[in-house]
């Protein structure tokens, strides 16, 4: 799982990359439209990360069960409430 939380980091330095980027349009006054575009981007990457945490996660839990059938269901269910949220 240490390939996928560097590939988790990137993904979010690049996020922070975006964020800045905005900033800097914003304080340049650039057009809105861009702007908002960017920060659209920003959210698709953010709920990427998020998918992508859930996923491994849920894999996990599917690969290495839990001797405790509820709290293997418990966790189960957690992951799909986190996916459903979103």
């Amino acid at each position: 799982m240490a390939s996928c939380d560097q590939s988790i980091l990137n993904r979010l330095k690049r996020t922070e990359g975006q964020l800045r980027g905005i900033q800097k349009m914003i304080a340049e006054e650039k057009d809105c439209t861009a702007i908002i575009t960017q920060l659209s981007a920003v959210r698709s990457s953010v709920d990427r990360v998020m998918g992508i945490i859930v996923a491994e996660n849920l894999k996990n839990c599917l690969n290495h069960p839990i001797a405790n059938e509820e709290e293997q269901s418990a966790k189960i269910q957690q992951a799909v409430e986190l996916i459903i949220k979103k």
